[in-house]
Order: structure tokens, then sequence, then C-alpha cells
């Protein structure tokens, strides 16, 4: 049996002891962390107003969306609205191609 050269043992042992401290370590500073700590809350922060801010806007729309029905179906412009009794009449079509019956 063969001895192993001392320079493999104590590339051996190196190796051993690189694995037992296991990998480095990528923490950054507490300041740098803090400061990207700060930087997330501060647009979870902006990110809250703006949904806020576009839910507001929607309620308004929709808001103004039913006014607009129900002035639209109001009893004054249902005779506007109401063409089974007279034929429709396109007013973006030339007047020369109307059809009068």
């Amino acid at each position: 049996m063969t001895r192993p050269s001392i320079s493999a043992v104590g590339l051996l042992l190196l190796l051993i002891g690189y694995a037992a401290a296991g990998p480095k370590s990528d923490l950054k500073p507490r300041a740098v962390r803090s400061s990207a700590c700060q930087e997330h809350t501060s647009l979870h922060n902006r990110l809250d107003v703006v949904e806020k801010r576009v839910e507001d806007t929607v309620q308004t729309l929709e808001d103004n969306l039913a006014t607009l029905m129900d002035a639209i179906e109001a009893p004054e412009w249902s005779p506007l609205l109401d063409t089974s009794a007279e034929p429709v009449v396109d007013i973006l079509e030339d007047p020369g191609q109307r059809t009068h019956s």
C-alpha cells in the first residue's frame, strides 16, 4: 500500500476546510440594507396611492355612466329612441341616396 503524499493530504484538508466554512456571505452593510428597505417601503406606499386614485377614478366613471344611462332612459328621450313606428334615418347618409317610401 502506498502512502499519500503530504501535498495530497494538505489539499484534502484545505478542501474540507472550505466545505465546512460554507458559502460566502453576500450580506451588504446594514446602512445599504436599510436604504433598500426604505426604498421598497416607499415604492409600496406610492403604489398604494396610485391604486387608491385608480379606484376613485373608476368609481367616479361608474357613477357618471349610471347618471348618463338614467338620463338616456328617461321618459322625455323615449320618443326619440323608439324607432318601431318610423323608418330609421341615417344622419350620415348622403341625402341624395335616401329612398323615399
